[in-house]
């Protein structure tokens, strides 16, 4: 599979503070790569290098094959990106900025932001100076999303919208996966990443610390059980890899290591199971593990 975006060991220093000290990642055509962190671990700081803002200071990235500081503007013209807090001209209406941004590109689909502007209910004859954080957002993603490009870039693109039009902007991003388009996506929604993307890339004090598909991920990650028996469940606490066990009658929750399932099935067996249930680590269990503390 080729690879749209390439990064390899970027670094960037700002002053005597290191942002970032080792990114190393790449978006495949056709994937959706979630980008997580929380605050001040690199994220936007990436971002801005790969859209040549701003310079790196060590290592490697490309774009389609390009350097992203030196072909930047020929980049641009295959890139649509939206930030996570998008400003306006004031006293340009929404629909005016909107066809501005999508000239700018080079064009856009003029039915397509028709339907954009009354998915994401938007009012186009208004100022902007008189939008809230959300609605300029949403001017930011009708615009990104009514023109073709072969990668996608947000960077927390829903913060301010509400519940229903971030249902609707990933409704519109998974549109774009079908059509085998590219995107990354950095979100503190990690529901909204868990549900859209197909690799995850997480990023800790400018070091990537894990990087993978989800599946391949909850393997770093215990799966919670719930299991009853007709013998004495107390008895699985005693099997290897069972880890917070704890019994109500003779129904008991613990965590399990992935790699000793089988030997809690065969002992289960031997109990008699009357109810098994095994729930998989989320994508905010794995944020947790390398967050906590």
């Amino acid at each position: 599979m080729t690879n749209i975006v390439e990064v390899q060991g970027l670094q960037k220093k700002f002053g005597k503070v290191q942002a970032l000290k080792d990114v190393t990642f790449s978006v495949a055509a056709g994937e959706v790569v979630g980008f997580i962190g929380p605050n001040g671990a690199g994220k936007s700081t990436t971002i801005r290098i790969l859209l040549g803002i701003i310079k790196r200071d060590a290592g490697n990235a490309k774009i389609f094959g390009k350097d992203v500081w030196k072909d930047s503007l020929e980049i641009h013209q295959r890139v649509s990106y939206v930030p996570g807090d998008v400003t306006l001209w004031g006293n340009l209406t929404g629909g005016e900025i909107i066809d501005l941004f999508m000239k700018l590109h080079g064009g856009g689909d003029q039915k397509k932001r028709d339907e954009l502007i009354r998915r994401f209910e938007l009012d186009p004859k208004k100022k902007a100076k008189g939008y809230s954080k959300g609605n300029r957002q949403k001017v930011g993603l009708i615009a990104a999303l009514s023109v073709d490009s072969d990668l996608y870039i947000f960077d927390e693109p829903t913060s301010g919208l509400d519940p229903l039009m971030e249902q609707v902007f990933q409704e519109e991003v998974e549109k774009i996966k079908d059509s085998g388009k590219s995107i990354l996506l950095s979100s503190h929604i990690l529901s909204e990443v868990e549900r859209l993307a197909d690799k995850i890339v997480i990023i800790r004090q400018g070091k990537i610390v894990e990087t993978g598909t989800l599946d391949e991920l909850r393997h770093l990650t215990r799966s919670t059980i719930t299991l009853a028996t007709e013998g004495d469940v107390a008895e699985i606490a005693t099997v290897n890899g069972v880890y917070d066990f704890k019994q109500k009658g003779n129904q008991a929750t613990f965590a399990a290591d992935h790699q000793h399932i089988n030997a809690i099935l065969v002992k289960a067996t031997e109990l008699g199971v009357k109810k098994l249930e095994a729930v998989p680590p989320t994508l905010e269990d794995l944020f947790m593990r390398h967050y906590k503390g």
